[in-house]
């Protein structure tokens, strides 16, 4: 069984992520930073990191950019996940009874046009979706609810009040899997090839990454992503 390394509790997108990516069982090994991610690979190192690095809605996550870069771990793949929330609190409330919501930053602006329609709530921000439903189980947290994954509300037994309730229907997360270079090179072993990332540093002066982008061309590389 794979041991794959995530940002978040269970429940969370990385994980659900995980599951479909590699299509079978796998141990999830939940980390509250995306630094811990790299902790977690360096203390066993067999372990497979996931790691979201772009957004429909919020874009490109720079900070897990530096983080790939610091670490110098090889990508083995990338995964793009539907992000579906929904509104979970304790049994037997309603939307009537709630008057705090908590989730992630990001999820709470990919629920924007929804948390509109609901005037008067207090909106904390959590350090995970999947984290903040389990807080609202773990403590009994009444008139509370998470903005979660449908999976995380079932783990932690929540009652779903409202379902699909981002703003964008077409809202996606990239993920990327890396790890030590013999994990990457035995996840590949049967893949075909065809997208690479590479990091490179050009002088600050006029033309210089046209140049770069020059060769590329020549060689009939397509780019589908540039990051500075």
């Amino acid at each position: 069984m794979k041991k794959v390394a995530i940002q978040g509790g269970l429940g969370a997108y990385h994980g659900i992520a995980a599951e479909n990516y590699f299509g079978e069982e796998v141990e999830i090994v939940p980390c509250i930073t995306f630094r811990d991610i790299f902790k977690e690979i360096k203390k066993e190192p067999n372990t497979i990191g996931i790691m979201a690095i772009e957004n429909t809605i919020a874009g490109s996550l720079l900070g897990n950019y530096e983080l790939l870069k610091e670490n110098k771990l090889p990508i083995a793949g990338e995964f793009k996940q539907r992000i579906s929330h929904c509104l979970a609190a304790l049994p037997g409330q309603s939307i009537h009874d709630i008057k705090e919501i908590q989730s992630h930053p990001i999820a709470l602006m990919q629920c924007t046009e929804f948390l509109d329609t609901l005037p008067g709530i207090k909106i904390v921000e959590h350090e995970d979706t999947a984290l903040a439903a389990k807080d609202v189980a773990t403590h009994q947290l009444m008139a509370t609810a998470a903005i979660c994954s449908v999976k995380a509300a079932e783990i932690y037994g929540l009652n779903i009040l409202a379902r699909g309730i981002e703003t964008n229907k077409h809202n996606f997360n990239r993920f990327l899997i890396f790890g030590n270079r013999w994990i990457v090179d035995e996840l590949q072993k049967d893949e075909v090839l065809n997208k690479s990332s590479i990091v490179f540093t050009l002088p600050h002066t006029e033309g210089s990454l046209s140049k770069v982008l020059s060769v590329f061309s020549f060689y009939g590389i397509s780019w589908t992503n540039i990051q500075s």
